[in-house]
């Protein structure tokens, strides 16, 4: 009960009820224009939960990651970034459930700045209400 009254008064940021689809070891498509092409998460900052369980992100989440596959600057490098669509579906408040294609993430500063200058694909509506910079960046949101 103090919980729900706390979520109400903004004390504590609600999170919405999207079904994880990615854990800890994934690996996500890039889709920005930051030299990047692959990334594998390697932790979820904002997750608390039991001891030696495996960490979960959903839509709009922002992740640790490291970059696999892209130019020789940005590889082996420890990035931050926000996770923009999931192939898990997930359902909406109205009911309707959605998927998309690809895992794929934006990648972003420590503070949610966007390090590329575009977003190809579809973003997630509950990615774009949460991060406002990659809501007016996107060419597309579902």
């Amino acid at each position: 009960m103090v919980k729900r009254g706390l979520r109400k008064l903004g004390v504590i940021p609600a999170r919405k009820g999207i079904a994880p689809g990615l854990i800890v070891g994934s690996t996500l498509n890039v889709a920005d224009n930051s030299g990047a092409k692959e990334i594998m998460i390697i932790g979820v900052p904002s997750i608390k939960t039991r001891l030696r369980r495996i960490p979960f992100a959903a839509v709009g989440d922002m992740v640790v990651a490291t970059v696999k596959r892209g130019t020789p600057e940005m590889r082996k490098q420890v990035v931050r970034a926000i996770i923009i669509r999931q192939k898990r579906p997930y359902r909406r408040p109205d009911g309707t459930w959605i998927s998309f294609e690809d895992n794929a993430a934006v990648i972003v500063s420590p503070e949610g700045m966007p390090k590329g200058s575009e977003i190809r694909g579809p973003v997630a509506k509950e990615a774009a209400e949460r991060w406002p910079k990659i809501a007016a960046m996107a060419t597309l949101v579902v």
